[in-house]
């Protein structure tokens, strides 16, 4: 039995990395890898420019005279002329800084006195003062984002600043699943005596496109051996990596393991976690294989804390690992256990103070557990947590994935 330090980083080293690229547009990069870094070809911003409404003029002017002729008015996106010696010129938000100019007085700290004459009233201008310089955001020919990014709304932003109007990205990783059990029905069947209805399917349907995989489904296997090798078979022709749910622990009926060693290779199978102790890991004719439990909460925890990470970083990603937020506990676990346990848990403000508090039923079989929480708690092997203890906290939604 693996630690789950151990199969956590046993997974992660296994992984080969895509070399599938693509090209597309800007605005339907959303969520996708970056594949190579982006580069600016360009400053930003190109040129000085204002950073508010009010007058550009040389601050030497102000030296001698705080009242001056307006010798021209320069909105965002005009070319200026030289500023006149002497003068100040009416500048708006954006617009390029003219050649003489040294300043630029907000137009608060302006009255104008007639049309083209203004009063500076401003206190200890300096000079500089209001001016975004050029490349003051962005050098040209810097790096703004690195391969292995996960572009973000900003992230688009910040590309399409450059004048960048396509990127090149991973292309998502395919994903096939199917579930096994016999005791399954799906959603609108009607109830059966010994049957449960099939949870795993559709929680596999929402968390791998959320990470922008394209998913294929392949629905539900029967408890046969047969069915299961040839399910494994189809998913391994037509996906990237295969993950199931179910027929991963060792009863007679559970047939993942065996079907895996005629077809591949199996190389991890128990880990000293709570819930998820069962979880496999392997290759289906050189297809990467992940194996989740049956239990609802078993799956769902195996899923975010090992097939997310192997996944993201096959994808190229280079965030791929959750990091924790550490938190003061407002519970307390008194039974230390040999295993890892990671507690559905989610945060609540007291007194202007965050803390986390657990949900009362942690069983593998209590799906409600994960809806209620915003994460995992982590209780470290032979371990006892006291109110006011910090302890780990993993969001389900991982900041910077």
């Amino acid at each position: 039995m693996k630690t789950f330090d151990e199969a956590l980083h046993h997974l992660l080293t296994h992984v080969d990395i895509t070399t599938k690229t693509e090209t597309v547009p800007v605005g339907a990069a959303l969520g996708r890898i970056l594949a190579e870094p982006v580069v600016s070809p360009v400053n930003v911003p190109p040129h000085d420019n204002s950073m508010m409404d009010g007058y550009a003029l040389h601050s030497f002017d102000l030296e001698h005279n705080n009242i001056l002729e307006v010798s021209q008015r320069i909105p965002a996106g005009a070319q200026p002329e030289p500023l006149k010696a002497g003068t100040a010129a009416r500048i708006f938000t954006g617009a390029p800084i003219p050649e003489g100019a040294n300043i630029v007085i907000m137009q608060e700290e302006t009255e104008q006195l007639a049309e083209n004459q203004v009063k500076i009233t401003a206190q200890k201008p300096k000079a500089g003062q209001n001016i975004r310089i050029v490349g003051e955001d962005i050098k040209a020919r810097a790096t703004i984002l690195k391969q292995g990014h996960k572009l973000r709304a900003q992230d688009l932003g910040l590309i399409t600043s450059i004048g960048t109007a396509e990127v090149k990205v991973y292309l998502p990783l395919t994903i096939a699943t199917f579930t096994t059990g016999d005791e399954l029905l799906e959603p609108g069947q009607a109830p059966q005596p010994g049957k449960i209805f099939n949870a795993n399917r559709y929680v596999l349907a929402g968390l791998i496109p959320e990470l922008g995989f394209k998913l294929l489904d392949l629905g539900r296997v029967e408890d046969t051996l047969e069915a299961t090798v040839m399910a494994m078979k189809e998913a391994a022709e037509i996906a990237d990596v295969v993950v199931t749910t179910g027929g991963v622990s060792v009863g007679e009926e559970d047939h993942i393991k065996p079907a895996i060693e005629q077809l591949g290779s199996l190389d991890m199978w128990k880990v000293k976690m709570k819930p998820g102790k069962p979880l496999a890991y392997g290759d289906i004719q050189g297809t990467p294989f992940i194996g989740l439990p049956g239990n609802p909460v078993s799956a769902f925890a195996t899923f975010n804390l090992f097939a997310r990470p192997y996944l993201l970083k096959m994808q190229g990603a280079s965030a791929y690992k959750a990091k924790p937020v550490w938190l003061k506990a407002d519970f307390e676990w008194t039974k230390p256990g040999f295993r890892r346990e990671f507690a559905r848990a989610r945060l609540i403000n007291k007194n202007q103070q965050s803390f986390v508090e657990i949900y009362p039923q942690q069983g593998s079989g209590v799906l409600t557990s994960t809806v209620w929480a915003d994460g995992f708690v982590v209780i470290p092997e032979d371990n006892v947590i006291r109110q006011g203890d910090k302890v780990a906290f993993y969001p389900f939604n991982a900041v910077n994935e």
